[in-house]
């Protein structure tokens, strides 16, 4: 499941214990890229915390499933299919209609996000999100100015941010120690609310 020992829910014991029983799915399952934190549950912690903010909170204005086609849009970029799994698995369940998801996991694929259906504001989360990952530095405050003349205001550009952000830290968080999708749930996710606590996948 990963290039690095990791404790199963079976052993746990004390804060991780503790914090493998927030983060279960169904029977006990914990998702690898949870798990491969288990020998430093404090990094586990810091991780779930910033999830849970980012992509599952009551507080943001943006649709879900376009989050999660900006979290499959980046991991694709990044080549990690773990993430794109997982997360178009949760894009799949939210939107509701497999064709429309099909044909925005095609055009990210073909790395053509103009050919999915979606909006012209949600076309230039993508292209930010694209610029973003790709050449950082590169991005000047006119890329904002874009996303504002699109129709976003300047806390959904915000959240647009924090997601891209978010996806490339987990991206790397998988490659870098070899996490697979074996065992896991595909497209589970907490709950949306303002609860820190509130982190079982459901």
């Amino acid at each position: 499941m990963a290039w690095i020992k990791t404790v199963p829910f079976e052993e746990a014991t004390g804060k991780l214990k503790k914090l493998y029983a927030r983060v279960t799915g169904p029977d006990n399952n914990v998702d690898n890229i949870m798990m491969v934190h288990s020998l430093r549950p404090h990094s586990m912690e810091g991780h779930m915390a910033i999830y849970k903010n980012v992509l599952h909170h009551t507080g943001n204005t943006i649709p879900k499933w376009f989050l999660e086609v900006l979290g499959v849009w980046v991991s694709a970029l990044n080549d990690c299919g773990y993430c794109v799994e997982h997360h178009f698995s949760g894009l799949q369940r939210l939107l509701q209609d497999t064709d429309r998801g099909l044909a925005i996991r095609a055009a990210i694929e073909a790395k053509d996000p103009a050919a999915a259906p979606l909006d012209n504001a949600q076309k230039a989360a993508m292209a930010y999100a694209r610029k973003l990952t790709e050449a950082p530095a590169a991005l000047e405050e006119r890329d904002i100015q874009e996303l504002r003349a699109a129709g976003y205001d300047d806390g959904q550009i915000l959240e647009i941010n924090q997601v891209c952000a978010y996806f490339s830290y987990a991206n790397r968080t998988v490659l870098g120690l070899g996490c697979s999708t074996k065992g896991d749930v595909l497209g589970l996710s907490p709950n949306n609310s303002e609860n820190p606590d509130d982190w079982g996948h459901h």
